[in-house]
């Protein structure tokens, strides 16, 4: 009688554990990474930095200089989010620290558009 492929309530033998573990490392670090680049790519795109890098490659004339500069900003800049992040994500369960992000979005955007209406309609 052939022997059949072995069922999911029969243990795996402990390679195929092990590999198992290993393609799902990988497919969460891809998954992690592409999302993260996208998200910032998106986010960071038309935005003040880029406009301010622009105008710094176009005034100094070397782009390289501003580009090494910029990228070096912003590498530290998210270094910053990632380790209070983490610390953040220790203090605080996931739903609280979600409504505190949003939060803190709409808290931002209500004083930069104050910002703007205050320069667009000065009172004196």
């Amino acid at each position: 009688m052939p022997e059949s492929a072995p069922s999911s309530d029969t243990p795996q033998p402990e390679s195929t554990q092990q590999q198992s573990k290993k393609e799902e490392k990988a497919a969460s670090f891809g998954a992690v990474f592409l999302t993260t680049f996208t998200t910032v790519f998106l986010a960071e795109l038309g935005d003040k930095t880029q406009l301010a890098a622009l105008l710094l490659s176009a005034e100094s004339g070397r782009p390289v200089l501003v580009f090494i500069g910029a990228s070096l900003a912003l590498i530290s800049s998210s270094l910053v989010g990632v380790v209070l992040g983490r610390w953040l994500s220790r203090v605080l369960p996931p739903g609280q620290l979600e409504r505190l992000a949003g939060i803190l979005m709409i808290a931002l955007g209500l004083w930069l558009g104050r910002q703007a209406a205050v320069s667009m309609f000065p009172l004196a």
